[in-house]
């Protein structure tokens, strides 16, 4: 219910990441990861200064509460060695809102938009 995959390792590589958010989650105010609305499906460690990812994507279809938003579908450092290479999220059939892909960028998928990509992120 929280966050699906923490990456700590320095160095790695993902070449294909997919992954559904809990389809569950019963209200935004038991959702949160602190103060963000809902959780990412991957963060990477804030220790962590190198790691490249290609080909990830995240779904959400929080079905019991389509109200329900995640913040973000990735989180890492925002740093030059910290890179991440055609991405989508996608709110299947509309069902709840993912804000962005990564760290604040990325367009929001919704009921109106349901799905986003981002070819690069550093």
């Amino acid at each position: 219910q929280a966050v699906q995959t923490q990456w700590n390792g320095n160095g790695g590589k993902d070449y294909f990441y997919q992954s559904e958010m809990p389809y569950d989650p019963p209200n935004q105010s038991s959702w949160m990861d602190g103060t963000s609305n809902g959780y990412p499906s991957m963060n990477v460690a804030s220790s962590v200064s190198n790691f490249q990812g290609y080909g990830l994507g995240v779904y959400c279809y929080f079905s019991t509460n389509s109200s329900v938003h995640s913040a973000n579908a990735f989180t890492a450092p925002n740093t030059s060695g910290v890179q991440f290479n055609d991405m989508v999220t996608v709110s299947l059939g509309g069902v709840g809102t993912i804000d962005h892909i990564i760290n604040g960028t990325g367009n929001t998928v919704n009921s109106g938009s349901t799905v986003a990509d981002l070819a690069s992120y550093n």
